[in-house]
């Protein structure tokens, strides 16, 4: 009973929270540097404890973060592209620096080091993709498709686990996540695609539908962002079988850890940037 008033109280602030911060540029970029800074370094925390493993996690925490600044900057018009070379500078040192560290397994290391950067902080800086746009009059800022994404996720879980729950006979994906079944995907797709639906007419109607998607245009992003993120989940569930671990951490009462709030997040939002840059070409 303790661990569920936990786990909703802190749900409910998670939710509030994701959502205030997307209505100002300001509160997104300073939330999600946080966010990024404490998902690299539980990453990088769980990596170190696989034997053979020692990445500067000091270095990939900063490094991610410096990432994130500079994607936002660079998105939104303040800075121009050689805000990439110190992040590059840095890459470069990581690997050099294995030739110094005498270590037991340096390939593990520069690609745990690599992967922090690849599965953690990549993610995450692209939100700025989504949120700024470049329109006639300049760059603007936009929280609609950025925040839709986080929606979308949260509504495909809750059909996913309503629908499991209720109906779930066949297993997804049983060697990673056995609680997953396929009614349950699949009425998760249902209640993303009835949201995509009301954000459409809701947008349309009141004349916030700045980024012009049609209703099935809304419904494609939604169903992008819900398949991505039921692989995100099952990524990071393979990840922690792999070492050996529930939870990625405890820094969320409840919840778990900062990678088991936003695994999901860390292919849907790729994958709505690719989405979205492919209407874009049509």
């Amino acid at each position: 009973m303790k661990n569920l008033i936990a786990r909703t109280i802190t749900g409910i602030f998670f939710v509030a929270t994701i959502v205030i911060g997307f209505l100002n540029p300001t509160a997104m970029t300073l939330l999600f540097a946080l966010i990024t800074a404490l998902s690299v370094w539980e990453f990088t925390g769980l990596v170190n404890m696989r034997p053979g493993v020692s990445i500067n996690r000091f270095i990939c925490t900063a490094a991610g973060v410096y990432f994130f600044f500079a994607m936002v900057g660079f998105s939104s018009d303040l800075t121009p592209s050689t805000v990439f070379i110190p992040y590059l500078v840095t890459l470069i040192y990581l690997l050099i620096s294995e030739l110094y560290a005498k270590a037991e397994d340096p390939i593990n290391n520069w690609a745990y080091t690599m992967f922090s950067q690849l599965y953690v902080a990549l993610p995450f800086s692209l939100l700025s993709v989504l949120a700024f746009r470049a329109t006639p009059a300049g760059v603007v800022y936009t929280y609609l498709i950025p925040l839709c994404v986080f929606v979308f996720l949260w509504i495909n879980d809750t059909g996913a686990y309503c629908c499991g729950s209720l109906l779930g006979k066949h297993k997804l994906f049983p060697r990673v996540s056995p609680g997953k079944s396929w009614e349950g995907s699949i009425g998760g797709f249902i209640f993303v695609a009835a949201a995509a639906v009301g954000i459409w007419y809701y947008t349309e109607t009141y004349g916030l539908n700045t980024v012009q998607l049609s209703m099935g245009e809304w419904i494609g992003l939604g169903w992008t962002v819900a398949l991505f993120g039921t692989w995100g989940d099952l990524v990071e569930s393979l990840f922690k079988r792999t070492l050996g671990i529930k939870d990625s951490g405890n820094i969320l009462p409840g919840h778990g850890g900062m990678l088991d709030r936003f695994d999901s997040s860390l292919l849907a939002i790729p994958a709505a940037v690719v989405y979205l840059y492919t209407l874009t070409l049509l």
